[in-house]
């Protein structure tokens, strides 16, 4: 599927318009999935799953669920050094794989045809060798090594966008319309994008969280472009101890389309480009569901006692030096 055909998903459906003629995209939604972002390398280029295939791989969710909500055994010994980690009663991935016109899909991303996000270029595999030597020499030293989600700066992955990824929970969002401006309030930390109708992005040295996003209309489909990141601010794919933060570069540019094709559904594309970074651009489609719970309070950790308390950890460690 091309970029910007998902406007034939909408041909049999109208979607509603807001007191200023655009269309209605309003609500909460979540883009909450079992279906990963990359692909399982063993599946190569197998982007459709048939429908065993898709039932198979949310029964081991499921199963993996339900022996891990086992009451834990309190006389089992910890690996040397760690404390555990959240319990998957708190996860809330869905129990269900994509569904992008009626097809079980396998990966968000649809391009590469691998599912992979691609190799890094030259300079991006520069820039990912000095993040990571410098993680190493300092990781501890102070709040601004520590990574952008454990500061509550923003949420954790690339939930908050763009591009707006699901993670393990809290994948959920608001969307508010005016003339001329959309709102995106995202659940995990309550981060705000705010999208303007029209206009042109600030100059090159204004850098701005989530970055700079401009939209505009296409017929029913609003089109977001961002730039203007800010550049402390990573690409995060996967989740949990598989997780790896991708730095980008002052070129990056990611390209959103939102079109409303059922009253329930919200068909989310987005390409991300960034030739300084990536040997090649890449794609991905994501349905966004809509949902009649409210979104909660993220309080992150409590008054961030958590940042404090790793830092304390690392200065006893080093007074035992």
């Amino acid at each position: 599927m091309t970029l910007g055909s998902a406007a034939a998903l909408a041909d049999n459906y109208k979607a509603p318009r807001t007191m200023h003629g655009h269309p209605d995209l309003q609500g909460i939604w979540t883009n909450a999935t079992l279906t990963p972002v990359e692909r399982p390398k063993t599946l190569g280029n197998k982007l459709v799953l048939s429908e065993p295939e898709a039932l198979q791989m949310e029964k081991r969710m499921q199963d993996f669920a339900a022996e891990s909500d086992r009451p834990s055994d309190l006389n089992k010994e910890l690996p040397k050094g760690s404390v555990g980690g959240y319990n998957v009663f708190w996860f809330d991935p869905a129990n269900k794989v994509a569904n992008v016109k009626g097809e079980r899909r396998s990966s968000l991303i649809v391009y590469p045809e691998d599912g992979q996000v691609p190799a890094l270029s030259e300079p991006g595999q520069q820039r990912l060798a000095a993040r990571t030597a410098r993680a190493a020499q300092g990781a501890f030293d102070g709040p601004e090594q520590r990574a952008v989600g454990e500061r509550c700066l923003l949420g954790f992955g690339s939930n908050s966008g763009p591009p707006m990824l699901p993670v393990m929970y809290n994948s959920n969002y608001q969307i508010v319309q005016s003339a001329d401006a959309v709102l995106i309030h995202v659940e995990m930390v309550h981060d705000a994008r705010i999208i303007r109708l029209g206009g042109t992005h600030p100059p090159d040295h204004v850098r701005k969280w989530m970055g700079d996003s401009i939209g505009r209309w296409e017929g029913d489909t609003l089109v977001v472009e961002t730039t203007n990141f800010n550049p402390a601010q990573p690409i995060q794919i996967g989740q949990g101890a598989s997780y790896r933060l991708i730095p980008v570069s002052p070129k990056l540019k990611v390209t959103e389309r939102f079109t409303r094709t059922e009253a329930q559904t919200i068909h989310y594309e987005f390409t991300v480009e960034d030739p300084d970074t990536f040997s090649t651009p890449w794609r991905g489609e994501i349905p966004f569901h809509y949902t009649d719970q409210p979104i909660y309070e993220y309080a992150c950790h409590e008054g961030n006692y958590a940042l404090p308390g790793i830092l304390a950890g690392a200065r006893e460690e080093e007074k035992r030096k």
